[in-house]
């Protein structure tokens, strides 16, 4: 599928009645768990374009181009307030935020098995074990809380059990800075995966900082306040992968088609046939907007979208959501690495003077007062083990004990 070989619809057609927009939202008793997953990631990757398009309208002073932006802008919301449309009010926050860890991990570990450029997938692993640690310190709350059954929410899809531990995720801020990724030299699935993550890291981070002053208990509140740190971190990552010498034009026409590419996996992939016309109407859609960036591209900076795109429109393998167990499972294995600088390394092989050691324990005090911590030990308390989700034995030994929570693997040199 090449999105530019197609006939773009009037952009106009986008705007239409509050009725065609608020559509019915989907049973959570019976939604297909990738289904509540690929809209979270569709409401993110919408944030993402009304975010950039508003920075860019703020930095342009021709009104022409700012009158635009703001029509494709206007597109997006309703967009995005469709997609958002289709959660159900009866869904907890609790309930939402199980999938959008449960998006964090499948998603993350299906990028990662399918990108070429080795320093990328360095970056979406490491924090991949991140992300399935707080799927698992979320679900704890759930059962200990009697808030929901993370089984069902997250269906035979993904395994649920420790990563690296949410205490040793604090790492100096200096640590969370990348290499940028040259847009021009790398693969069109590196540029896409660089893209579909950031929009994804940075909608989770806003709900986290968002809902944690509105959850009800006081455990609650501390471990989204807690996890929305980590999240941040992830967003500084990911986003220093982002190539800094694309001119907003160019940028504009990369986020259009990523939600060409999106939309188009979407509806592929989609199993419920009123949600997989929704993605199919906003595809089309999409390419209106696609077209329209690569036209401003070409009046205002005089460069034709090839010079973007120099593979050709044509998308690379679609992204499918399917288990990546296995997978994850091997890379648990790199539990203990930290980061460093713009790399990584192992815990034990960093000098006791390392600023990690420091941060980490000024933001943690004591570990065992942390609320991701808390949260475990309650649950075996109240339960007489942690909750999970395992095929099997956990592949890293020192995290395989359901009776005690380990906050020390990778963060104390040894354990």
């Amino acid at each position: 599928m090449d999105p530019f070989d197609l006939k773009p619809q009037s952009a106009e057609k986008i705007f239409t009645s509050w009725n065609k927009v608020l559509v019915k939202p989907y049973n959570k008793n019976e939604v297909d768990p990738y289904t509540r997953l690929r809209v979270i990631l569709m409401s993110g990757t919408e944030f993402e374009s009304v975010r950039l398009s508003n920075s860019f309208t703020r930095m342009c002073a021709n009104n022409d181009v700012r009158r635009r932006l703001a029509r494709m802008r206007r597109g997006e919301q309703i967009q995005q307030k469709r997609v958002a449309a289709l959660k159900p009010a009866d869904e907890s926050i609790l309930e939402h935020t199980i999938g959008y860890e449960q998006l964090a991990v499948d998603l993350t570990a299906a990028l990662a098995v399918t990108e070429k450029n080795a320093y990328v997938k360095r970056q979406l692993d490491f924090a991949l074990l991140e992300d399935f640690d707080h799927l698992y310190r979320y679900s704890d709350l759930m059962e200990l809380e009697k808030g929901g059954d993370p089984k069902k929410l997250v269906g035979s899809y993904t395994e649920i059990m420790p990563g690296r531990p949410t205490v040793a995720e604090y790492r100096h801020p200096s640590d969370d800075v990348n290499f940028y990724i040259n847009c021009y030299l790398n693969d069109l699935k590196t540029k896409l995966n660089i893209n579909i993550i950031t929009a994804a890291e940075q909608q989770t981070m806003n709900f986290y900082m968002n809902v944690a002053n509105l959850y009800a208990s006081p455990l609650g509140r501390k471990l989204y306040n807690e996890i929305a740190m980590i999240e941040e971190q992830h967003v500084t990552g990911y986003g220093c992968l982002k190539d800094p010498c694309m001119t907003p034009w160019e940028n504009l026409l990369m986020n259009e088609y990523t939600e060409c590419y999106l939309y188009y996996s979407c509806y592929e992939d989609e199993k419920d046939e009123r949600i997989k016309k929704i993605w199919e109407q906003h595809f089309e859609e999409e390419v209106a907007h696609l077209h329209e960036a690569a036209e401003l591209l070409k009046t205002y900076e005089g460069k034709v979208w090839q010079q973007v795109l120099p593979e050709g429109g044509a998308f690379p393998e679609l992204l499918k959501f399917r288990p990546q167990k296995e997978y994850i499972r091997d890379v648990l294995k790199s539990v203990r690495l930290t980061a460093v600088e713009e790399g990584w390394e192992e815990l034990e092989k960093v000098p006791d003077t390392f600023r990690y050691f420091g941060y980490n324990a000024k933001i943690n005090g004591k570990p065992e007062s942390a609320g991701t911590h808390t949260v475990i030990e309650k649950a075996i308390l109240k339960l007489g083990q942690d909750y999970r989700i395992q095929g099997a034995e956990h592949p890293v030994r020192a995290l395989s004990d359901r009776k005690k929570d380990n906050i020390d693997i990778a963060r104390v040199k040894g354990k």
